[in-house]
């Protein structure tokens, strides 16, 4: 008798919605998504396109607030490198593994930097964005590449080799050069390990320091939605909405051969490594929403880092592997490099057989390995890349100045995707990975 009242009612009755209860988890998931950091960096961009849109003269004012989120990250970088490292490395207390995982490492960027080059001077050479412009050189006006072209003269491979090298131990933290904290970190953990038991306590202390440096991280990644706001804000304000639009076929053509290039041949490597792409893209979403903002991938490195350990590489694989990736796989700026040198040829006329582009891509192995992960790098590498071939007019590079900022939003991401998989594979090679943590997290099956 107790069921048949509740047999008898319409069956829309019994299903209508309560109302309270969908609002109420309506409101639960709207805090749920307040609490994520990548919507949050998602709205603030918003916010800064909406306001350079409307209000061009304030936004562009905005720029202090991504100013201060990118220091606030440059300032905590190197120690979080220093420990990291450090950390790793003497922990594994097997110098031949340290060389061994490093060997590693560079013969992987190696390979990938040939392959981006090799692609995108084939695209470029196929495509031909520049030719019919008929660019005179010296018609152009040269007072904005005035500073890149300063750094460049001093982009020299000699030059590069011996910035690693820093005037100081204290020195390595201040110049803001990851291969000079790198070298110092290096040094200091192999010191440690010859040490033997004395060292064990500065072993203990450096693991302290790197949770303590890791909790700092924590607090600044949570002003990543003021930094992204002021950065996009200004972009838009001083360069117009269309700042954001592919602004001709050399954008066009740019954006295509990254896009290929991540799910073609980064995608490839993936899946060869047993690791699902998108899943990973999906792991580092915050990571790449503000590496858009700021078009700098330095602005994530040590937040990066605790990503990958995350996931079940090691400490001392990713202190390895991540720094010196930085610095020496660059694969976005090698699509750049090569893609823009070209294309400045082709505006200007200047012939570039098989010979020179064969030279073009020994002086772009070594040119891009110069250019670090910040904003603005690319445009020295470019500049130094002009000098040393000495057959396309420099000058010329004053037709980037424009588009460079919107073609750094996809080469940074490329860089920092190129990183990120290139740290699972190396320590996939070395077996130095949690297997079943990264099966979970970013594997295939899962």
């Amino acid at each position: 008798m107790s069921s048949e009242p509740r047999a008898a009612q319409p069956a829309a009755a019994r299903s209508r919605p309560q109302p309270r209860g969908t609002l109420l988890t309506w409101l639960a998931s709207c805090r749920r998504l307040l609490g994520q950091l990548w919507f949050l960096v998602l709205l603030a961009t918003a916010a800064g396109i909406l306001l350079g849109s409307q209000k061009p003269a304030l936004a562009a004012q905005m720029k202090p607030l991504g100013d201060v989120f990118i220091s606030l990250v440059r300032m905590i970088i190197a120690p979080i490198i220093f420990v990291s490292v450090v950390h790793g490395i003497a922990g594994m207390s097997d110098m031949r593994r340290i060389w061994r995982v490093a060997l590693k490492a560079l013969a992987y960027f190696l390979a990938i930097t040939v392959i981006a080059l090799v692609l995108a001077l084939i695209v470029v050479n196929v495509w031909k964005p520049g030719a019919g412009m008929h660019i005179d050189a010296s018609a152009l006006d040269t007072r904005s590449i005035g500073t890149y072209a300063e750094q460049a003269k001093e982009q020299t491979v000699t030059q590069f080799l011996l910035n690693i090298i820093p005037t100081s131990f204290v020195g390595a933290f201040t110049q803001s050069n990851v291969l000079q904290v790198l070298m110092v970190s290096v040094l200091f953990a192999f010191a440690l390990i010859l040490v033997g038991p004395p060292g064990r306590p500065v072993l203990a202390l450096v693991g302290a320091l790197a949770k303590v440096f890791y909790q700092i991280v924590g607090y600044i990644m949570w002003l990543a939605p003021l930094g992204a706001f002021g950065a996009i804000a200004f972009t838009v304000g001083k360069f117009g909405t269309a700042s954001l639009l592919p602004l001709g076929e050399l954008i066009l053509e740019f954006y295509l051969l990254c896009l290929v290039f991540v799910f073609g041949v980064l995608g490839s490597i993936a899946w060869w490594a047993g690791i699902s792409l998108f899943k990973l893209l999906g792991l580092i979403r915050e990571e790449i929403l503000i590496v858009a903002a700021t078009t700098s991938t330095e602005t994530v490195l040590p937040r990066l880092m605790q990503r990958l350990r995350d996931i079940g590489c090691e400490e001392s694989v990713v202190g390895l592997v991540i720094p010196t990736g930085y610095s020496f796989n660059l694969d976005g700026t090698c699509l750049y490099l090569a893609m823009a040198v070209v294309f400045l040829a082709q505006a200007t006329r200047t012939p570039l057989d098989l010979t020179h582009q064969l030279m073009l891509l020994a002086v772009l192995l070594l040119a891009s390995k110069g250019a670090a992960g910040v904003s603005g790098a690319a445009l020295v590498a470019l500049a130094a890349t002009l000098g040393a071939l000495g057959t396309i007019p420099v000058a010329s590079m004053a037709l980037m100045i424009g588009i460079h900022r919107i073609m750094a939003e996809a080469l940074t991401f490329v860089n920092l995707v190129g990183n990120c998989l290139a740290t699972i594979v190396v320590a996939k090679w070395e077996g130095a990975v949690d297997l079943e943590k990264l099966e979970q997290k970013v594997g295939l099956g899962a």
